[in-house]
């Protein structure tokens, strides 16, 4: 018996199909732009999964970034500018 069948069987609760692991899979290829036009070429699954994380890691720098430049821009606006941007982000 393979070492993963064991640790599935061990893990207890519910268990994922690898139907619904390929669905899954497809459903992230569909979202990355790295990925969308290849609907026709298989990718692996594990490629796939490269690519969501460094997706997200792009996300992640590009929210950082765009924190910093607020930032800026809060610091450089005046009392009542800073107060309007403010309460647009609160909305």
């Amino acid at each position: 018996m393979s070492s993963r069948r064991s640790r599935s069987r061990h893990s207890g609760g519910s268990r994922i199909s690898e139907d619904q692991i390929n669905d899954l899979v497809s459903k992230l290829q569909q979202v990355l732009p790295e990925l969308q036009n290849r609907s026709s070429d298989k990718v692996s699954a594990a490629r796939v999964l490269q690519e969501t994380c460094n997706y997200i890691r792009s996300l992640h720098r590009e929210v950082d970034d765009l924190s910093d430049r607020l930032s800026e821009l809060l610091e450089t606006s005046d009392t009542t500018q800073a107060a309007l941007i403010r309460s647009l982000l609160m909305q």
